[in-house]
Formats: structure tokens, sequence, C-alpha cells
């Protein structure tokens, strides 16, 4: 039995190790500072940043591993496969940033230390004015209208009158029995016409629902009566 052991450490030399690693490690901190940046909803998670900076490291020290060999690439390539990853993504956006990181840590790790710089300088750039000048957003603004009315027909015909006149467009989502059957909620998704306020559909509504509840919610803003 053959018992040497081949040492492939001279592939790379302590510089690659260092200059990769830390390379990886500060681009990757800025990638996660722009996310932190341009991040607007509320499922911001200060662990999925921390395992962007770790995932760049993580892909710069494979990269350095497999180098030019073909046989190591595939043999990473089935260890790997076993991990399964059960967290579904809240955002596409952060699809993005993780696609991002593994990028640069491949550079990195392949020893092109100036492209994963311009790279990195260059995306972040893009990002930063997409998030100031808030390109692509699309300015339709939908409300959800729950009205709670007695059972009777007229009643939901005088409040589906009533989105008529201040809603270019609506649409029933869903009509539900409450308190027993002493009321129906009804359940719309409408978009206001302009000239009209949320603060005004919800008085009209609430005019003539016998005193019912009334809720008008506009992005995180909610009103009701």
């Amino acid at each position: 039995m053959n018992l040497d052991f081949q040492d492939l450490s001279s592939t790379f030399t302590v510089f690659d190790i260092v200059a990769s690693l830390t390379l990886s490690f500060v681009l990757s901190a800025i990638i996660g500072y722009v996310y932190r940046a341009t991040h607007k909803n509320v499922s911001y998670s200060q662990s999925y940043v921390q395992t962007l900076v770790l995932a760049g490291m993580v892909v710069s020290l494979i990269m350095l591993v497999v180098g030019s060999n073909i046989a190591r690439a595939f043999a990473l390539v089935g260890a790997l496969s076993v991990i399964r990853f059960r967290n579904a993504v809240k955002e596409t956006r952060d699809v993005g940033f993780i696609f991002l990181v593994m990028a640069i840590g491949m550079t990195t790790g392949t020893r092109f230390y100036l492209l994963a710089i311009a790279a990195t300088v260059m995306i972040c750039l893009v990002l930063v004015l997409m998030n100031k000048f808030n390109w692509f957003k699309l300015d339709v603004q939908r409300q959800v209208v729950k009205v709670q009315v007695p059972p009777e027909p007229e009643y939901t015909s005088v409040v589906e009158d009533l989105m008529i006149q201040h809603c270019s467009d609506f649409e029933l989502v869903s009509t539900e029995s409450i308190r027993s059957g002493a009321l129906i909620e009804l359940y719309y998704t409408a978009q206001l016409k302009k000239g009209s306020s949320s603060r005004e559909l919800l008085q009209a509504l609430s005019a003539v629902n016998s005193g019912q509840r009334v809720t008008v919610l506009t992005g995180y803003d909610q009103t009701d009566l």
C-alpha cells in the first residue's frame, strides 16, 4: 500500500490565499452594505447579509481549490450537490445579490483581482443609482377595501355603486359571512380615480353600511372607521 501523501499547496502561494480571501471579504462586505442601504422592505435580515459575505469568501476558497483541474471541479460539484437549502428567498432581488457575491468569489478565487474590483464598483454603483432615482417604478397604487354590511342584496349594490363612483378599477376578491350570518364582509382591490382619496371613499362607504366597520388599506397605511 502506498501511503505517500502529495502536497498540492504549491499550486498557489500564501499571497494568493491571503489576497483572494481578503479581497473577497472586502468586496462582499461592500456588497452587503449596498444591500442594506438600498433595502426598502421590512424583511431585512442581518444573517442574510452576513451569509452574503461568507458565501463570497467560501466561493473564493473553492475556486482556489479547483484551480484549472477539471477532475477536481467535478468532484466538488458532486460533493456540493448533496446540500439542500429549505429557506425560501423573500425577494427576487435577494437572489441577484447571491449571484453577485458568488461571481465576485469566483473572480477573486481565480485571481482576476482587477476584474473583481471593477465589477463590484460598477454593479454597486448601478444598484445605488437605481435605488436613488427609483428606476422602473410603476406608479399604480391599489387599495384593499373591506366593508361590513347587512346580508341584504341592496347593501352590496350600494357599495358597488360607490366603488364605481370613486374608483377607476375594482375587483371583488371574496365575500365572507361573519357574526353568525348577521353581517357580510366584502373584500375588494381597487385603484382610486385621480382626485379621489381613501378618506373620501371611507366616509362614503361608512354612510351607507348601517354603521358597520369599513377599512381601506393603502400600502402599509390603514384607515378605518
